[in-house]
């Protein structure tokens, strides 16, 4: 019995050493919790204006670096019915600057007749880039262009001849005509004469 009163005593005291410590604990600040700042990154896109379309019957188009394909260089391409921001025209009106990523400077040309302006307005002209310096100037090396060409060997031209001088016959008149029968004249005569005799001949035979 003493043994079970002990036990009742002990569990009083702990009981009441908790309640003790939680009347006089030190009161602890509720902090709500702080939403992280900062900005929100925005997505920006290329800006809006005059649109451009490769026409539906081309499958790919060239775009070159500038408005030229023979002093600019291909730069990439663009596909059929692809469409590209336009950014501004050529002097010439004939090619037309867009927004090509991937390349120097984001633009590139293409020739107008290829694409049709799907989103009206004006463009600017901007005059054309400096065209590229090429890295080397071929040369050919005179000694070996001289191995693979064949000599000409000069030959005189043929001397020219005159041919003699032509000479063209001259009938002189006949001075002796007036004193000559003519010879139709002696034809009729001796026919005469021929059947003269056939019809003597024939009388004779009767």
């Amino acid at each position: 019995m003493p043994k079970l009163v002990n036990r009742l005593i002990v569990a009083l005291v702990v009981i009441g050493a908790g309640a003790l410590s939680l009347v006089f604990a030190p009161s602890q600040t509720r902090v709500a919790a702080q939403q992280p700042t900062g900005s929100i990154p925005t997505v920006t896109g290329t800006p809006t204006g005059m649109i451009v379309r490769v026409n539906l019957d081309l499958e790919i188009v060239n775009v070159y670096s500038g408005p030229s394909s023979y002093l600019y260089p291909s730069v990439g391409v663009l596909l059929v019915g692809q469409e590209v921001p336009a950014l501004g025209i050529s002097e010439d009106e004939n090619w037309i600057q867009v927004y090509y990523p991937g390349v120097p400077g984001s633009v590139a040309w293409v020739y107008g007749p290829y694409v049709t302006i799907i989103k009206t307005g004006r463009l600017p002209r901007i005059p054309a880039p400096s065209t590229p310096t090429p890295l080397s100037t071929p040369t050919i090396d005179p000694t070996l262009a001289a191995a693979f060409i064949d000599p000409v060997t000069p030959t005189r031209l043929p001397t020219f001849t005159p041919p003699p001088a032509l000479v063209v016959p001259t009938f002189l008149p006949n001075l002796d005509s007036g004193n000559r029968v003519p010879a139709g004249l002696l034809i009729i005569a001796l026919g005469f004469i021929g059947g003269f005799g056939a019809l003597i001949s024939f009388l004779r035979g009767r």
